[in-house]
């Protein structure tokens, strides 16, 4: 069984089994100071862990967020509240640089 893991100050984080992310959803994380993760995988398997937070809400539902890409390939989640668009790579947002959301390191291990 292969595990998700987020690289976090104090080591590994073990959030769920490969298996258990649907591509082009996310689920939520808590993490131990309390604050929450919102950890994705895509289409080819690739897993992203950003913030769960939306800095233009306060609200935690970017795990719900939908996933996409820019014409230049860059993965974002869409926020369901108001719409913008978090790169999953760097945590900028792309609809106002002036926010941005924490990103995390993911691995995968048996």
């Amino acid at each position: 069984m292969t595990m998700v893991h987020l690289k976090l100050e104090d080591g590994l984080l073990a959030v769920c089994e490969a298996a258990r992310l649907t591509p082009g959803r996310g689920v939520a994380a808590l993490l131990p100071d309390g604050r929450q993760a919102a950890v994705f995988t895509d289409r080819r398997g690739r897993t992203y862990a950003i913030d769960n937070r939306d800095p233009f809400t306060g609200a935690y539902v970017l795990s719900r967020g939908l996933l996409g890409s820019t014409p230049e390939g860059r993965p974002y989640v869409a926020s369901p509240l108001l719409k913008h668009r978090f790169d999953l790579e760097t945590g900028t947002c792309l609809d106002d640089e002036g926010q941005a959301v924490q990103t995390y390191l993911t691995e995968h291990s048996n």
